[in-house]
């Protein structure tokens, strides 16, 4: 990673070395002239070091990537870092997460909107000062997110295989499952990677639902990958790690009500029944089964699905 030691300036906010600040990545204002930030901490260490990017809310529903950051922010070790510099941003569509929703106002993913226009939509806008003010300034960044509505993703950490760096940092963070995620068009991730800042993606748990469990593997991932930077010392318990390649959606043959006979995030068996769909009148079950070995990444919570809906994500080494 690459040793800086000049100042972090964002918005006009000039952070030096050893210190810390909080300012706004900039404002935004709503038809009320009600105006709207979005909150940056900064945390540096005297001694030069790679400066990481913590940030999560880019849609307003993912409550559990939100929590992530602000229990990383509240510690010490994070506050006060042994080397380099850390840029915090809790909640990126400050909009959407005060409505409680995953996109912003005119409907529009934040997550779509990459690069950005210093002069177009809400969403372009915020795009274009993330792009402008954030990733000239990291080393590699951490994107925290959270399973779509009634879509819960078992722990896992996406990154492209292609990119050694990459997925180098991925296993540094230990979590259960490193997937191979291609780009996505319009994604802060893919902008980063335009000027060689590698972001990592974590997705665990669903929307407007916290996951302590799924929360805690992703605080101890980040110390993890601290530690290897030479940013923290901490101890924190090993992981093991299963290196996804491909991964597949199992879509409903039928509608009806989805029963899911198997835990998230557990190993399965080519063959073996993983789950059942029956219709509310007892005239009809249906037995999912697993196409080939693999394991369960993400599961439908919704009990009542319709015909072609993704039931279970498999994910296959």
């Amino acid at each position: 990673m690459t040793a800086k030691n000049k100042n972090i300036t964002i918005n006009e906010v000039d952070v030096k070395p050893g210190t810390s600040a909080q300012m706004s990545l900039n404002w935004y204002q709503l038809p009320t002239k009600t105006v709207i930030e979005i909150p940056v901490y900064v945390f540096r260490s005297k001694k030069p070091g790679p400066t990481l990017l913590l940030q999560a809310g880019m849609h307003g529903d993912e409550t559990n990537g939100i929590e992530i950051v602000r229990r990383l922010i509240t510690k010490d070790e994070v506050r006060k870092p042994l080397c380099g510099s850390i840029i915090a941003i809790p909640v990126i569509n400050t909009f959407a997460f005060l409505y409680g929703t995953r996109d912003l106002p005119d409907g529009k993913d934040l997550n779509r909107c990459f690069p950005g226009s210093k002069n177009g939509s809400l969403g372009s806008r915020i795009a274009y000062d993330m792009t402008h003010e954030i990733i000239p300034q990291i080393d590699l960044g951490l994107d925290f997110h959270t399973g779509g509505k009634q879509i819960n993703n078992y722990p896992q950490l996406r990154c492209t295989f292609d990119d050694a760096n990459s997925l180098n940092l991925a296993k540094k963070f230990q979590p259960t499952y490193i997937i191979n995620s291609s780009f996505r068009e319009g994604s802060y991730r893919k902008e980063a990677f335009k000027s060689k800042k590698p972001i990592l993606v974590f997705e665990g748990g669903e929307s407007s639902r916290f996951h302590y469990q799924y929360i805690n593997e992703a605080v101890n991932g980040t110390l993890r990958l601290m530690k290897y930077l030479k940013m923290v010392d901490v101890e924190v318990r090993e992981n093991t790690t299963a290196f996804i390649n491909k991964s597949t959606w199992i879509r409903a043959r039928s509608s009806g009500m989805f029963h899911c006979t198997k835990t998230n995030g557990v190993p399965i068996t080519k063959g073996e029944v993983i789950g059942e769909i029956t219709d509310p009148f007892g005239e009809h079950k249906e037995k999912i089964v697993a196409p080939q070995n693999g394991f369960i990444i993400a599961i439908n919570t919704h009990p009542v699905i319709n015909q072609g809906d993704a039931l279970m994500h498999l994910g296959f080494e």
